[in-house]
């Protein structure tokens, strides 16, 4: 029975994350980054972020314990446990998935609140996989209990690892192409709207009285975060559809092209791109020169030297696909 329990603990920590990783990758409907990328935030989530933060935790834990036992003697074993959970718990996850996403944000991949958010959502996911997994080894010992703690951690406690480093990287993501000083203020901010969230949840859940709050508040908070990220995925095409015009007007977009290169649901259809013209390379180089346009405006010095560099390239090469698709059609004819 503990085998099949093991291996249904496996399949169940697993099964359901990557689901939900799939489910954010595809959210970034319009520059979608590769999932090998998205994939290891996850991993990291999994790995990384898990073994620093037990380690982290244990350190932090160490000097909270003897301050609680100097203050309630002996009596103190249940405050103990209540101040992991609520505080080193928070205050130490939150940094070690929140780190690699400070990391990857120094990537040009990384182009904003939505990247923020899709990446910071799959360090969550990695981190409540691996924890739900030893969850249910080690609390799940009988069916009916390792049935329900599967169902609470998948819809709940893993979705709050999820929505928490999501939202720590949204605000990284948002701070990225801010001033210096913005990034000073926008950081920590995200660090503590993060560890709130954790601290929220934990407390709530931990006494018998407020465990529905809980429930009803991450739910709201669920459905706040979509329309927030859905709202973040509504303004970058926006700026995306600017952009476009704007080298429309330059003459490099055909302005018949307008009415498809913004949109994600029209971008994809057979029969508006040239003949000859690699329509899946025209569509990235396209969007990403958008981006680019867009991230440069608020930057200075070498890094805007950087990203205008990229955006000659990406307009060179976008002006050959075109070239090269005409010359091919004339030495047809």
């Amino acid at each position: 029975m503990q085998f099949i329990l093991a291996f249904m603990s496996l399949i169940a920590a697993v099964v359901p994350m990557f689901i939900y990783l799939l489910v954010i990758w595809w959210m970034d409907r319009n520059e979608r980054d590769p999932f090998w990328i998205v994939f290891m935030n996850f991993f990291w989530g999994a790995t990384g972020a898990i073994v620093l933060g037990i380690i982290g935790s244990l350190i932090f834990q160490i000097p909270l314990t003897l301050g609680i036992q100097m203050l309630f003697g002996a009596d103190s074993a249940e405050l103990n446990d209540l101040s992991g959970a609520i505080i080193t718990a928070p205050l130490i996850e939150e940094f070690t998935k929140g780190m690699f996403v400070v990391i990857m944000s120094f990537s040009r991949k990384f182009d904003g609140v939505v990247d923020g958010v899709v990446y910071g959502g799959a360090i969550g996911l990695g981190f409540g996989m691996t924890e739900n997994f030893l969850y249910f080894l080690n609390y799940g010992t009988e069916p009916m209990s390792w049935l329900y703690l599967v169902v609470i951690r998948t819809l709940f406690s893993a979705v709050m690892h999820c929505m928490s480093t999501a939202t720590f990287g949204g605000f990284i993501g948002y701070a990225k192409f801010k001033p210096i000083g913005y990034k000073m203020f926008l950081v920590p901010l995200g660090y503590i709207a993060a560890m709130f969230l954790h601290f929220s949840w934990n407390l709530t859940v931990s006494f018998e009285e407020t465990t529905v709050i809980g429930f009803l508040f991450l739910i709201l908070y669920f459905f706040s975060w979509i329309a927030v990220f859905q709202i973040a995925v509504y303004m970058e095409a926006k700026s995306i559809s600017r952009e476009l015009q704007d080298e429309s007007n330059r003459g490099l977009i055909p302005a018949e092209h307008l009415k498809y290169l913004p949109y994600v649901s029209r971008r994809n259809k057979y029969g508006w791109c040239p003949q000859g013209v690699n329509q899946k390379e025209y569509v990235k180089n396209s969007v990403l020169l958008a981006l680019r346009k867009y991230q440069s405006k608020h930057l200075k010095g070498k890094t805007k030297a950087l990203y205008d560099q990229e955006i000659e390239q990406l307009r060179y090469a976008i002006q050959m696909m075109f070239y090269n698709a005409h010359m091919n059609y004339y030495y047809k004819q």
